[in-house]
């Protein structure tokens, strides 16, 4: 069993460079083999990756990217791959970890270095006054939960919060056990981030999701990235905007950063992306300063208006605007 180095600088303190050119490509395929096997060891970290977001599989933990009938051999990108090795790692948190660092010294470490340590091997407990957690067996970390849950006046001053990166089977699981309690306060990560956004199509659009497909952006004549970074956060988009600009799609890029994944996107899964030079994707950069998109957007639908206006009436939808806009 490999473990992870308890002291390594080089997890705390982030490396600064140049900016490169272009994004993915061979580098991104040999860091996401590499960050595997240190993980999980080769032999495991290859069978896993060959399973991700396969039908006889299971969904990458990285995000929901939408899978269609066809399924490449590697259906995953590098945040994935770097996802599944956590998940798979061979790296363990033994009782001598909790016995070594203290609560307070756990407080000063990164979040990234705690999560490189690995999985827990037992329930611990942190009581009273306690600096340092320490292992319980798991009959008595059920005892405790059982003896907080039973000393509250109803169920419902109870909450059951869980991360995203629970698996729909332990999600299940979990929420029927919130139910059979008698709750269902059953907030996620997921749940706390969109309901605010939820509510408001709710009551603009009256479906609290977006309502459009993935399939209408390679029939779109324009897609206009604006606060997101696909490329860091979701490099699977990567490759759905490269099939929209191969078939005419233009894009324009809205971001106070220079993101290098949206300027040039080298596919690992196509020839030009190995020896060519991948796929420049952004047709017009805006590089707002922070604060700056409102004005934007604003002098967009000014120009619109203007347009319209001396095009007489033909460029706006003024339907559409009648019926579904205040």
């Amino acid at each position: 069993m490999s473990r992870a180095p308890q002291e390594d600088p080089r997890q705390d303190t982030p490396a600064i460079s140049a900016p490169t050119r272009s994004a993915a490509g061979i580098p991104a395929v040999i860091n996401s083999l590499r960050v595997v096997s240190r993980q999980s060891g080769a032999a495991r970290g290859l069978a896993t990756l060959r399973d991700v977001n396969q039908k006889t599989g299971f969904d990458c933990p990285g995000c929901a990217w939408p899978e269609g009938e066809r399924r490449h051999l590697a259906e995953f990108c590098e945040n994935g791959a770097k996802a599944v090795a956590e998940e798979a790692t061979r790296r363990a948190v033994t009782p001598e970890f909790f016995a070594r660092y203290s609560v307070a010294e756990l407080a000063t470490r990164s979040g990234y270095w705690l999560g490189q340590q690995g999985r827990l091997t037992h329930p611990v407990f942190l009581d009273k006054g306690a600096t340092h957690y320490v292992p319980v067996s798991w009959e008595r970390a059920f005892s405790l939960i059982a003896e907080e849950l039973a000393a509250l006046d109803s169920p419902d001053e109870a909450v059951f919060y869980t991360s995203g990166r629970t698996s729909n089977e332990a999600a299940f699981l979990y929420q029927l056990f919130a139910r059979k309690f008698g709750t269902n306060n059953l907030p996620d990560c997921s749940n706390m981030c969109h309901e605010s956004s939820g509510v408001a199509l709710t009551e603009t659009l009256g479906v609290g999701k977006g309502s459009v497909l993935l399939e209408d952006l390679y029939q779109a004549d324009l897609i206009i990235v604006a606060g997101q970074n696909p490329g860091t956060n979701h490099p699977r988009m990567l490759s759905a905007l490269e099939k929209a600009k191969r078939g005419g799609t233009r894009i324009i890029t809205v971001n106070p950063l220079p993101e290098v994944g949206l300027m040039r996107f080298k596919n690992p899964q196509k020839a030009r992306g190995i020896v060519g030079g991948g796929t420049r994707l952004t047709d017009l950069f805006l590089q707002i300063r922070l604060g700056g998109d409102l004005a934007l957007f604003r002098a967009w639908n000014r120009m619109l208006v203007e347009a319209d206006r001396d095009n007489s009436g033909s460029v706006l939808d003024r339907e559409f605007i009648a019926e579904h806009t205040h």
